[in-house]
C-alpha cells in the first residue's frame, strides 16, 4: 500500500514538489514515512472533483499519479513540517483504502517508455523549438526579454521538462501525465505548445481598447 497526498495538482518525475504539511492525517503520514525505510515516498494524486482541505472535500481523483520522494524536511514545533520532494514514478491506482487516517492506494508502478525511438527523437527536435518560440511569446506578452532554458535532448526527460513547465490548466496537465510513452507525450505537447504560441501571439498583437472610449460601469 502507498500513502496518498491528493492534490489540486500534478507531479511529474524529476520535478521538484515542495509542500507545507499542516493537516493532522498528513502530519501523521509524514511521521509514518520518517519511521519507515528511507527515503520516503508518498504517491502524489491529483483531484478531479473536490479540494484539498477538509474532511470530506475529495469526491473523485484521477487514475494516475506519481510517487514523490521526500529530500528534505523541516520540523516545527507544533507538528507542522516544511519538506521538499522529488517526482520519482508514475503510478495507475488500482485500489483505494480509506480506513486509516490518510488515504492509501494498491498501485501498478508503470514503467518509462521513449515509444518508438527514432520517432520520439525526431519530435523531441520539434519540441525544442516550439518550447523556444513559447517562452519568447509568453515574455513578448509580458513585456520582457526571456531566454530560453536549456532543454535535454533525451526525449523520457524533454517530455516532462516541457509539461512542467508550461503554464496549463490541471486536465491538460493530467493527460500528459497519463501518455503512455515520451513519443504520445511530445507529440501532444508539439500540439499544445503550437496552440499556445498562436494565442499568445493573437493576444500580443491586439491593441488595448482606447479606454475614454469605452463606456464606463462602476459595478
Amino acid at each position: 500500500m502507498v500513502p496518498l497526498f491528493p492534490l489540486g495538482t500534478v507531479l511529474y518525475p524529476g520535478q521538484p514538489l515542495p509542500l507545507h504539511i499542516f493537516e493532522p492525517r498528513y502530519r501523521q503520514l509524514i511521521r509514518d514515512l520518517l519511521e519507515g525505510p528511507q527515503p520516503g515516498r508518498f504517491g502524489v494524486i491529483a483531484i478531479r472533483k473536490g479540494r484539498e482541505t477538509g474532511v470530506a472535500g475529495i469526491s473523485a481523483l484521477y487514475q494516475i499519479g506519481c510517487t514523490a520522494t521526500l529530500r528534505r524536511i523541516a520540523a516545527y514545533d507544533d507538528g507542522r513540517f516544511d519538506v521538499v520532494t522529488v517526482g520519482s514514478q508514475r503510478f495507475r491506482v488500482a485500489g483505494l483504502d480509506d480506513s486509516g487516517p490518510y488515504l492509501q492506494a494498491e498501485v501498478e508502478l508503470l514503467e518509462e517508455s521513449a515509444g518508438d525511438r527514432a520517432a520520439a527523437a525526431l519530435v523531441a527536435e520539434a519540441v525544442q523549438r516550439a518550447f523556444g518560440s513559447y517562452v519568447g511569446a509568453l515574455g513578448q506578452r509580458e513585456g520582457i526579454e526571456a531566454s530560453v532554458p536549456e532543454l535535454p535532448d533525451e526525449p523520457i526527460l524533454l517530455s516532462y521538462v516541457v509539461a512542467g513547465s508550461m503554464i496549463l490548466d490541471l486536465p491538460a496537465r493530467q493527460a500528459l501525465l497519463a501518455e503512455p510513452d515520451a513519443l504520445h507525450r511530445l507529440t501532444a505537447e508539439r500540439a499544445l505548445l503550437a496552440r499556445e504560441v498562436t494565442m499568445l501571439r493573437s493576444l500580443t498583437a491586439t491593441p488595448a481598447p482606447e479606454l475614454r472610449n469605452s463606456p464606463y460601469s462602476p459595478n
